[in-house]
């Protein structure tokens, strides 16, 4: 990363610059120092108290990162929204899972995307920003590097990042439009699977109908919140479980996978600025006409 320094910031010591003009936190700043990255003015290594000068020229390296041992590069066709040297944009395939575990130890989203850093000469490990499950389709957000992921978490956590999914449930909704507000815990005794518990964390989920077939219901969700497996639970625990999602109480007779698909994702870009937005198309095992 490099900028050169305008007469604005002229006098401003570095570690000001870098917190105040690009959002690095002090715990980023200290990663770089202490982590083998590098701070440099003009090609030459100076200490975050070296007050710069217009005209300056201030380049940071990252320490190069470190991967986990499941996090292996495998080349596998990725279909890519958006590139840039921060963010990464993709729409992700049902039946692939995000990151390796001890279930699913190679052909993750996050070793295709390490092939394709490889391809590019990066360095970088996975750093997800919204996960899907395994079997949701749709937008998904990866930041490329430590500090994009940095900014973009901040973001999440303030609600600037924005999805929107399509579902399909079973049954009919009375109400065509409303919220579920109900507390998301881990399922006592389980892993895997979560329940609306007073234990657990706040979770909102915002929905409208879209369609409606002999027994299945399209709608359009919105989330509020980001809780594991959220729309899941929440449409379960309101008595119209996704239509595939055996997990939480749905049947597979028409589909294989639960029915949720992230059809819309915005946010900031977090060095620019600038509002992205990107939509994908719901897929076909979705759009069959016979439910």
């Amino acid at each position: 990363m490099k900028w050169t320094i305008t007469q604005q910031h002229e006098g401003v010591m570095i570690r000001s610059y870098l917190q105040q003009k690009h959002k690095f936190s002090k715990r980023m700043i200290k990663h770089i120092i202490h982590g083998g990255g590098a701070i440099k003015v003009n090609g030459t290594n100076r200490t975050v108290k070296y007050e710069l000068n217009a005209g300056d020229v201030v380049a940071v390296t990252f320490p190069e990162e470190r991967k986990g041992a499941m996090m292996i590069p495998e080349k596998m066709p990725l279909d890519i929204l958006y590139e840039d040297d921060a963010v990464l944009v993709i729409n992700k395939p049902p039946g692939r899972a995000v990151i390796p575990s001890y279930v699913h130890t190679s052909g993750t989203i996050a070793n295709g995307v390490l092939a394709h850093y490889e391809e590019q000469g990066l360095s970088y490990t996975f750093h997800p920003v919204t996960r899907l499950d395994r079997d949701t389709s749709g937008v998904m957000l990866i930041a490329k590097h430590r500090w994009s992921h940095s900014l973009l978490s901040d973001a999440q956590k303030n609600g600037m990042i924005s999805r929107a999914y399509y579902a399909i449930i079973e049954g009919h909704l009375q109400q065509k439009t409303g919220t579920i507000d109900a507390p998301i815990g881990r399922k006592e005794g389980s892993i895997i699977e979560r329940t609306v518990t007073t234990r657990g964390k706040h979770a909102v989920t915002h929905y409208t109908v879209l369609n409606e077939f002999s027994h299945h219901t399209l709608v359009h969700v919105r989330l509020e919140t980001g809780r594991t497996h959220q729309i899941r639970v929440h449409c379960s625990h309101a008595g119209y479980p996704l239509a595939g999602d055996d997990l939480y109480g749905g049947v597979t007779d028409h589909i294989d996978r639960q029915a949720l698909h992230c059809h819309k994702l915005s946010f900031e870009h977090p060095i620019t600025g600038e509002q992205m937005c990107f939509s994908v198309k719901m897929p076909d095992d979705m759009k069959q006409n016979e439910w």
